[in-house]
């Protein structure tokens, strides 16, 4: 029986976690719920799975959970990032699931890697964040990181097929999101309503957002450095409309290997919950023979500049992930509640990223600085609308 610590429990990811334990009751069960502010999602979850401990984001979320739980379950609710962090490393959890959206994820993450628990990522942003430390600190500990992400979890699969010295290149897929086939003019109309509706995967509001802008991919560039510990000139980036393969590894003598399955998330977490080994899933298995033709093109790094710009964070190196991210989860935000275009969003992480660029990738205090200074630096480029 693995115990899960399942952090980020009422987002997409979280419920598609729930799913696969509800499946399987013999193999897994949950130890400890962190989520934010659904306070009722989080109640029917801690019904369901009666976990040890459970956290949310504030302490007014907490009091409500309280009143609205059972009498045994008042003395197991926190709050805040210490909360979670203390979900994370809870002592009978075997594996921690960091599925929190955004920046909020790193210490969490880290705290569940310092006290010696297995982790199944899909918290891009610790790596994008503090990739080197985050990585070093898995060795350290000896620990496993199961990427949960589609992509990753595909170059994961792929890379088995061959030796970590014959790789010559990682090629992540982007379905392109919404708008690949929109002009700049049209883009510059673009409403929170259509950038949400996302063609082939059902995300949450914020990875929604950067599907459409390219953002996702290039913080999925990123990640992929630090989880394969690959340059970032063997990193590649293939718009695949139809979101059938879900990346690839070239090897050296031209062998290219790819993982392919239907848009299910469902199968890259069950992967990672269950590696080495696979879980018999029920899903609809893929008919090549109904996919019609698949695609693939260049990105457009000129409609969708903020793919060039993880690039540009990366090869800076430093802090400046960080200062990429922390622009763009303000960024979003603002377009989200109306105050900035589409088009924006990438014009406020490139003036960030101008402004803010100082501190050292190996001290997570610098990093924890950097994020903050370039949050700062967003709202104000958007409150006096200087984009």
């Amino acid at each position: 029986m693995k115990t899960l610590s399942l952090l980020g429990s009422t987002g997409s990811i979280g419920c598609n976690v729930l799913d696969i334990v509800r499946s399987f009751p013999d193999r897994y069960a949950i130890s400890g719920l962190a989520a934010g502010k659904n306070i009722k999602k989080l109640r029917e979850q801690v019904l369901e799975f009666k976990p040890e401990l459970i956290s949310v984001a504030d302490e007014e979320g907490a009091e409500q959970l309280r009143r609205e739980l059972p009498v045994p379950y008042r003395d197991r609710i926190l709050f805040g990032t210490s909360g979670t962090e203390e979900v994370a490393a809870l002592n009978s959890t075997t594996m921690t699931i960091s599925a929190i959206v955004g920046a909020a994820g790193l210490l969490p993450t880290l705290a569940a890697i310092e006290a010696g628990k297995e982790i199944g990522l899909a918290n891009k942003e610790t790596l994008v964040m503090a990739g080197k430390l985050v990585m070093a600190s898995c060795r350290r500990k000896g620990i496993n990181l199961l990427p949960v992400d589609s992509e990753h979890s595909a170059i994961f699969q792929a890379l088995e097929a061959g030796r970590p010295e014959d790789v010559a290149k990682i090629i992540l897929t982007a379905s392109g999101g919404p708008f690949r086939e929109k002009s700049q003019q049209e883009l510059q109309t673009v409403t929170p309503a259509q950038a949400l509706a996302h063609p082939n995967w059902n995300m949450g509001k914020k990875i929604s957002i950067d599907s459409a802008t390219l953002m996702n991919k290039g913080l999925e560039v990123i990640e992929a450095k630090w989880l394969f510990d690959v340059s970032m000139d063997s990193i590649e980036v293939v718009v695949h409309p139809q979101s059938i393969v879900h990346s690839l590894v070239e090897f050296q003598d031209g062998s290219v290997v790819a993982q392919l399955g239907i848009p299910d998330m469902r199968i890259p977490i069950a992967y990672a919950l269950s590696y080495p080994k696979r879980l018999p899933l029920r899903l609809e298995s893929l008919k090549l023979s109904q996919c019609a033709s698949l695609e693939f093109h260049e990105p457009d790094y000129e409609r969708f500049p903020a793919l060039s710009l993880a690039f540009a964070a990366i090869h800076k190196g430093g802090v400046m992930p960080a200062v990429l991210n922390a622009a763009n989860e303000v960024a979003v935000a603002a377009f989200l509640e109306g105050k900035i275009s589409f088009l924006d969003i990438a014009a406020t992480v490139a003036k960030v990223m101008e402004k803010v660029h100082d501190g050292s990738e190996d001290s997570i205090d610098a990093i924890l600085v950097a994020d903050r200074l370039a949050r700062k630096e967003a709202a104000a480029l958007i409150s006096e609308n200087s984009l």
